[in-house]
C-alpha cells in the first residue's frame, strides 16, 4: 500500500457509506491506522449520522468510543441536545466547512456514516422545499388517527413510490412530511430531492456531476442479506447488555423530551420509548431488531441509486475473515483518496 499522492483534481473528501452493522467504524479506524503505519497523510472523521449528533445518546447509536475518538479526531458527534433538530442542509454546510479546515491542516477528511440523505445533500445538494404548513400537518394528523400511518404510507406509495420505498409504514414523521410536500406544492418529495443543486453544493463553482466526483464514495454492502441480519441481531443484543433501556429511561426522566422529537424517533430509541409507554418490555427487543433491519434495507435502496459508488463486500467470502474485508476496504479508500475512484 502506498501513501496518498493527491492528483490535481484531488477529492474534497472521501465518503465511507453502508447500512447499519456493516462495519464502517472498524474500517475507518483500520484505514487511519494503516496510513499511520505507512507514514502517510493523517485523517479526520466527519460523522454522517443523524443520531450521533445528539448528546446523551451513546449506546443505541453505537457511538465511537472515547479511545477511538482520542486516536482519530471525530466531528459532528455530540453536537446537539436531544431537544434540538438537525437537517440535511445544516449537515452539508457543516461538513463542507469542516472538510476545508481538515484539508488546510494537511489531513484527509473521511466522511463515515449511514444517513444517506446527508450524503446526497453534500454531494448533490438539495432544493429548498416548501416550509412546514401547520394546517396541512393538522389534517394529516387527523387522517392518521382515523386510518393509521400505514394507510397514509400506502397513499404516499401511489403518488411517490420512490420516497415510500425508503420509509417504513409506521414512520409517521417522514410520511407526514412527504405527503405535506406533495399537498402543498403538487410536486413529490423525491422530485424535489432529485433536482438538487441549491443547498450545500456548487460552493466551489463546480457543476453537480463534477461535484459528486470530488466526494468519491466507498460503500460497504453485504452479498448475503442474512449475514447482515445476523450482525444486526448481535449488535442489538450487545446494546441491550450495555444498558440501552436504561439510557432511554434516563432520557425520559429529563421531562423535556417526547416521542415525536427527531432524536427520539431514532431506531432503537423509538421502540424502547413505546415499550416503556405501554409497559410491554418483553417484545421490544424483537421490535428493535426488526426496525433496524428495515433501516438497513432503506439504506441499501439509497446506495443502489448511486451507481458511481465503489462497492466493497462487507461479508467475508468462503475462506476469508474480517481482516480480509478490512484490507479490501482500505485499498478501496486509498484509491478513492488518490482520485482513482
Amino acid at each position: 500500500m502506498s501513501s496518498i499522492e493527491p492528483r490535481p483534481t484531488a477529492p474534497l473528501g472521501v465518503c465511507l457509506a453502508g447500512p447499519t452493522g456493516a462495519g464502517k467504524t472498524a474500517l475507518a479506524m483500520a484505514f487511519a491506522r494503516a496510513l499511520a503505519r505507512e507514514g502517510g497523510v493523517g485523517i479526520e472523521i466527519i460523522s454522517v449520522d443523524s443520531a450521533l449528533v445528539y448528546r446523551g445518546m451513546d449506546i443505541g447509536t453505537a457511538k465511537p468510543s472515547g479511545a477511538e475518538r482520542a486516536e482519530v479526531p471525530h466531528h459532528l458527534i455530540d453536537l446537539l441536545d436531544p431537544r434540538e433538530a438537525y437537517s440535511a442542509a445544516a449537515f452539508a454546510a457543516d461538513a463542507r466547512r469542516l472538510a476545508g479546515e481538515i484539508r488546510a491542516r494537511g489531513r484527509l477528511p473521511l466522511l463515515v456514516g449511514g444517513t444517506m440523505l446527508y450524503f446526497k445533500a453534500l454531494r448533490e445538494g438539495l432544493d429548498t422545499m416548501p416550509a412546514a404548513d401547520p394546517a396541512v400537518r393538522a389534517t394529516l394528523d387527523i387522517e392518521a388517527a382515523a386510518r393509521g400511518w400505514p394507510a397514509l404510507h400506502a397513499e404516499l406509495a401511489r403518488v411517490d413510490p420512490t420516497t415510500a420505498a425508503r420509509l417504513a409504514p409506521a414512520d409517521a414523521q417522514r410520511i407526514q412530511r412527504a405527503l405535506e410536500v406533495w399537498r402543498v406544492s403538487g410536486r413529490v418529495l423525491s422530485a424535489w430531492q432529485q433536482r438538487g443543486g441549491h443547498i450545500g453544493v456548487n460552493d466551489d463553482g463546480d457543476n453537480r456531476g463534477e461535484e459528486r466526483h470530488r466526494w468519491p464514495i466507498v460503500s460497504l454492502e453485504p452479498r448475503l442479506r442474512a449475514w447482515l441480519h445476523e450482525r444486526i441481531a448481535e449488535r442489538f443484543a450487545r446494546m441491550l447488555e450495555q444498558g440501552l433501556l436504561d439510557e432511554v429511561r434516563a432520557l425520559r426522566a429529563r421531562g423535556d423530551l417526547h416521542a415525536a422529537l427527531p432524536s427520539m424517533r431514532c431506531v432503537g430509541y423509538r421502540q424502547a420509548w413505546a415499550a416503556l409507554d405501554s409497559g410491554r418490555l418483553d417484545a421490544w427487543p424483537a421490535a428493535g431488531v426488526t426496525a433496524t433491519r428495515q433501516l438497513a434495507k432503506r439504506q441499501l435502496t439509497w446506495l443502489r441509486s448511486m451507481p458511481e459508488r465503489c462497492v466493497v463486500p462487507c461479508d467475508p467470502r468462503e475462506g476469508e475473515d474480517g481482516h480480509d474485508v478490512l484490507l479490501r476496504g482500505i485499498d478501496a479508500l486509498l484509491r478513492a483518496a488518490q482520485g482513482g475512484g
